[in-house]
């Protein structure tokens, strides 16, 4: 009988993050204050707590996880691997393909990873409130989450398409305390400037980044600070917790080195989680072919410049060095929210320029097409986002199928899409259509990185 589910013991979680940016073939590049030289950590204080300014910048190779942080990721982790079998037989694939499942976190994704842990380290460091944006509602929902288990108030500003097109996101964020509010809001000023001139805008995460980190630096208390869920170097070390799960999960079975590393990417956050432990794999010889998958409608990774860029539209934060389509970007309003932001973290976008990662993009079509027969095959409903990265894997196991080789899949199930069947409705009823961002958009939106430093 082939095993379904492998399972570590709760003694077996890692006990240390891993930091790919000391392992990198070249050192990252930093991000640059508007004078074009490079941030200090000082700089970033009024919007992160310092102890987190200290793990974003860090050079150390092993993070030590707080034992306090360790028991509330036990509430879920360690996560499940599966293996897809039934995905598997109904394609006829020699290819073996695991997923690590992150869906079984209390709001349903990965992204509690890290925010658990940034709201606990926000809490040492004397902070009451955190402001976060949030695409499709699974950040919100993680944070929501997070602060209200350790004790913090919390405030999100949701991307006024995904608020309107998925309303229980917004309930799960009530459930555990927060405050959400479409974006672009009259609250701030990034948000009255942009509906002065955009009021029937579908927003962007750009815009309710710029919303959330105003209304952190704006609090005269000083006890208020800003969460994001993707992006940082901080956010994707909270997130290889998956990766090192995945790697004594496969050794505990005997399994070799996965030939295939796969996750979808919108910030980075899922596909770091998994991925960078085996980019160190990589960079030390192991042949694995790593893909981050995006969609057609917004190709930050595929057709984007590598450019220093603002993370947010009203410019607030320091440039970084990332894939960007530029941030006065705003993405058509596919059901993929998480995907949908106009840069890529900047760990990642060095992995692609260093020729460690290969990016695809796919359609949304396709992508509900592949997660409608998963849902036949492996029966679980899938989030539209994670779909992407499930339309790849099938690409993958017919490819092996045709090579007649037995290779090893491993991908990221980033979150379940039960609050998203609004998109699967849709595609149902034959509403939705595929979209590729027209070159003269694409043109358009480069403009607005004309001025700013290159990297080197």
């Amino acid at each position: 009988m082939v095993t379904k589910k492998i399972l570590l013991k709760e003694e077996d979680i890692p006990k240390q993050w891993y930091n790919l940016a000391v392992d990198l073939p070249s050192p990252p590049k930093p991000p640059l204050g508007p004078d074009g030289n490079p941030v200090s950590p000082d700089m970033l204080a009024p919007v992160f707590p310092m102890n987190l300014i200290e793990q974003e910048v860090s050079q150390e190779r092993w993070i030590d996880i707080p034992e306090e942080v360790i028991e509330i990721l036990y509430r879920w982790r360690p996560s499940p691997l599966r293996r897809a079998t039934y995905l598997e037989e109904y394609l006829k694939t020699p290819a073996r393909i695991y997923y690590k499942d992150e869906s079984v976190s209390p709001p349903g994704s990965h992204k509690p990873n890290t925010s658990v842990a940034q709201a606990w380290y926000n809490k040492q460091f004397g902070i009451e409130r955190l402001t976060t944006e949030t695409g499709a509602g699974q950040w919100g929902s993680a944070l929501a989450f997070a602060c209200k288990l350790i004790g913090l108030e919390c405030k999100v500003y949701m991307v006024r398409i995904s608020f309107e097109q998925k309303p229980y996101r917004k309930t799960m964020m009530k459930v555990w305390g927060a405050d959400c509010i479409s974006s672009p809001s009259s609250e701030t000023k990034a948000g009255r400037d942009i509906l002065a001139k955009m009021p029937d805008t579908s927003g962007s995460l750009g815009i309710a980044i710029s919303e959330a980190i105003e209304a952190a630096v704006t609090d005269e208390t000083g006890k208020t600070r800003y969460s994001l869920g993707s992006v940082l170097n901080h956010v994707l070390l909270h997130q290889t917790i998956i990766g090192l799960e995945a790697k004594k999960q496969l050794e505990s079975i005997n399994e070799q080195t996965p030939d295939i590393v796969i996750g979808c990417a919108g910030g980075g956050s899922n596909f770091a989680g998994l991925a960078f432990p085996f980019v160190y794999d990589k960079i030390n010889g192991a042949e694995i072919e790593i893909i981050p998958t995006e969609p057609e409608a917004c190709p930050t990774l595929t057709r984007a410049p590598y450019a220093y860029d603002h993370g947010d539209t009203a410019r607030m934060t320091p440039l970084l060095p990332m894939y960007s389509l530029g941030h006065t970007f705003v993405p058509p309003p596919i059901h993929a929210g998480g995907l949908r932001y106009h840069g890529m973290a900047p760990l990642v976008s060095q992995g692609v320029t260093e020729g460690l990662l290969n990016p695809r993009s796919f359609h949304q079509l396709k992508c509900y097409e592949s997660a409608v027969l998963w849902a036949h095959t492996e029966g679980a409903i899938t989030a539209p986002e994670t779909s992407h990265a499930v339309a790849c894997v099938i690409d993958e196991a017919k490819k092996a199928k045709e090579e007649g080789k037995e290779k090893v899949i491993l991908f990221n199930y980033s979150g379940h899409g039960l609050l998203d069947l609004s998109g699967y409705q849709s595609y149902f009823a034959d509403e939705l259509s595929d979209y590729s961002l027209p070159d003269e958009e694409l043109e358009k939106y480069q403009e607005a990185l004309k001025d700013f430093p290159k990297p080197e």
